[in-house]
């Protein structure tokens, strides 16, 4: 239910703050999760690359994942 809430504050904002038409309005305010959404893409790639470009960074990456996934489960 709090993501649905999150959702329209950010379709609210979005059609207050956004400049240009209604059309564009609509459109930025309907589709703003796509910009966290790419964000999180992005650096999962980064770090995916990162981590194969430089092995120790990849050894230390795989321990902190796996270290929060034992502390989390």
């Amino acid at each position: 239910m709090w993501l649905a809430g999150i959702y329209m504050l950010g379709v609210i904002v979005g059609l207050i703050a956004t400049q240009g038409g209604v059309a564009t309005r609509l459109l930025m305010a309907l589709l703003w999760p796509l910009g966290p959404l790419a964000f999180i893409v992005t650096v999962a790639g980064l770090l995916i690359v990162a981590a194969i470009a430089f092995p120790t960074f990849g050894v230390i990456l795989a321990a902190g994942i796996g270290a929060t996934w034992w502390l989390l489960r």
